[in-house]
């Protein structure tokens, strides 16, 4: 199933460019990852499960950064849920502004029957949790550097 969603940074390319990359190689993608869960999880808590990320090195061209991720429940019961392979992309807007996506597709689990529940309920639920995710990998990046601490003056 295919799935994706963008959101408009505050922030130039270049500086955007270089948080997220400092996002990735510290692991606190993996930290958005667990928000962007806790705050799009649905149901019942016994089918809630935290999932690893996998980020590739950064990919350039034309002008846009890409990272490859990968989402991925670990153990023995990941294979009941859904496996997402994506890329997480920055394009130059204007001056001081920096197009934020992620766009992918994702396995459910289950064949025939995962994708029928994925058509019926599932997207739903997979669309916000992306939706957070990038909220939340958006506030990282755009954070003021003063504030934070998590980023030196670009």
């Amino acid at each position: 199933m295919f799935i994706g969603d963008e959101v408009l940074l505050d922030v130039g390319f270049g500086t955007a460019r270089a948080r997220l990359g400092r996002l990735a190689q510290g692991n606190l993608l993996l930290g958005s990852s667990e928000d962007a869960y806790a705050y799009g999880r649905v149901g019942a808590t016994w089918v809630s499960k935290l999932v690893q990320v996998q980020v590739r090195a950064l990919a350039e061209s034309e002008g846009c950064a890409r990272w490859a991720i990968r989402w991925e429940a670990p153990g023995p019961r990941g294979r009941l849920f859904p496996v997402l392979d994506a890329d997480l992309t920055l394009v130059p807007g204007e001056e001081h502004a920096t197009l934020l996506g992620l766009t992918g597709a994702y396995r459910p689990p289950f064949g025939p029957l995962g994708a029928a529940l994925d058509r019926a309920v599932l997207h739903r639920v997979a669309a916000a949790t992306i939706r957070n995710f990038l909220a939340r990998v958006a506030e990282q990046i755009t954070a003021e550097p003063a504030c934070s601490g998590l980023f030196p003056e670009v």
